[in-house]
């Protein structure tokens, strides 16, 4: 099996509030392989964007990163400088940003934003090389060469996002990082957008990290799949068998919300809410919706155990 390209061992991130610590990502430990496609699934709010800035080093206060380390294609990133950090992304690892339209500068034109990645990294190309790149980046991602003299008000939403997904191939990273890409996009474009996100991973040889909530595009695009839930990743398994066997409760319900043909007409829920994460009950975080929760539950905190090739964080499983 290849060495991981990326590496993360036990990540905590917490955000100072008034009304105490709030704990944003909990003793999170994963690692990718070249090429793999990793999802991260889970209600707003449990951590999954806050832990894709912790990989990044992108954590502004009031946050922080309380412990834990990030390692990218052998390289520990707390070892680089604010420099090294900078020269690192879009070259070794990129984010495709939730949310196009606030990304992209509007009174830049797209050709523009990407070449700013060019010469941000040191690559000063001439007019007609860097034109070429630029044509070639858009194509790759399914626009017209037509879009590098566009500004984004002009673009369609899911036109925006690829024109994203193009700043973020621009130096051909080993790693993409993908928030929630087809957030606020209708149906077709959703497809649209997976399937310029899936050509350009190919092409690239890169491994991509998926965060989203929607587990039935999770079943179509990831290879494995994380579950995180206040802060936590409670469950990790290959996608076939966590869609077929899920081992912890939330993902179950999660499975058990999307809509079937065989339930038509009826639409399951998770009961309550995610809990405030500066107010996590003691024990397990998701015993108050749990169906099956016992008194260990209540008062003992489950540790991630190794179950037949999963990773689950449930004294039941």
């Amino acid at each position: 099996m290849s060495e991981p390209i990326l590496q993360v061992q036990g990540l905590r991130v917490g955000f100072d509030h008034p009304q105490g610590l709030v704990q944003a990502v909990d003793n999170v430990s994963f690692a990718l392989a070249p090429g793999e496609r990793f999802g991260l699934a889970g209600e707003s709010g449990s951590g999954k964007s806050t832990l894709a800035l912790a990989i990044l080093r992108m954590i502004k206060p009031p946050g922080w990163i309380a412990s834990g380390e990030v390692w990218l294609a052998g390289r520990r990133l707390a070892d680089l400088d604010e420099n090294g950090i900078r020269a690192l992304r879009l070259a070794d690892i990129a984010l495709v940003p939730q949310g196009s339209m606030n990304s992209l500068n509007p009174v830049l034109r797209i050709g523009r934003q990407i070449a700013d990645a060019f010469v941000d990294h040191g690559l000063h190309l001439g007019r007609g090389e860097e034109a070429r790149r630029i044509a070639a980046l858009l194509t790759e991602v399914g626009l017209s060469e037509g879009v590098a003299r566009m500004y984004p008000h002009e673009l369609s939403g899911g036109m925006k996002q690829r024109a994203c997904i193009a700043i973020a191939i621009s130096l051909r990273p080993k790693v993409i990082i993908a928030d929630e890409p087809t957030s606020a996009l209708d149906v077709v474009v959703q497809r649209q957008v997976m399937a310029t996100l899936a050509r350009v991973q190919q092409d690239l040889g890169a491994a991509v990290i998926l965060i989203g909530h929607d587990m039935g595009l999770m079943a179509q695009f990831v290879d494995r799949l994380g579950v995180m839930y206040a802060g936590r990743l409670v469950e990790v398994a290959p996608i076939a068998e966590m869609i077929s066997k899920p081992r912890h409760p939330y993902t179950r319900a999660l499975i058990a919300a999307l809509p079937s043909l065989e339930r038509r007409g009826t639409l399951a829920g998770i009961p309550g809410l995610a809990p405030l994460l500066r107010e996590l009950p003691l024990g397990c975080p998701f015993h108050p919706r749990c169906a099956h929760a016992t008194n260990r539950c209540h008062i003992e905190k489950p540790m991630v155990r190794d179950i037949a090739g999963a990773q689950v964080a449930c004294h039941l499983a």
